[in-house]
């Protein structure tokens, strides 16, 4: 236990990991906060009684992280990130500018991400819509 201890506090005295901790603290207390706040125009009383006889939805609000309880901004997750990288492996060997961006090393892989982060805006909405309009016919 006290070695435990000494290993947290020595990590703590390390500029650079203390500041990554701090960081990845940071973005978990964002992220906890955007998941209470409800989307307007939502019934949550409709929605927690859906929760509570659906167990599929049940289950997607557990994968959400809680989110979808309130039916929060952060319901969706990082489902379309996810998504993005999936489309964005499927897509490299069938397009040529992306396979030879794949073979460019270092640089390349950053301008991939960079195209990968900049699909997950369109999924997300294309996602979003997807689910409203699912629990809407439900």
């Amino acid at each position: 236990m006290n070695e435990t201890l000494e290993r947290l506090v020595n990590a703590w005295r390390l500029p650079d990991l203390r500041r990554k901790l701090l960081y990845t603290m940071g973005i978990l207390v964002i992220f906890r906060i955007i998941a209470h706040i409800p989307i307007p125009g939502v019934n949550i009383t409709a929605l927690s009684q859906l929760l509570q006889t659906n167990q599929t939805i049940s289950m997607l609000d557990l994968f959400s992280g809680g989110a979808l309880t309130s039916f929060s901004v952060a319901a969706i997750g990082v489902y379309p990130y996810i998504t993005a990288t999936i489309v964005m492996q499927l897509l490299t060997p069938l397009i040529p500018r992306l396979e030879q961006l794949s073979k460019e090393g270092e640089q390349g892989y950053n301008r991939i991400n960079q195209i990968t982060r900049i699909i997950t805006v369109p999924i997300a909405l294309l996602q979003a819509f997807g689910t409203v309009t699912l629990l809407h016919n439900l």
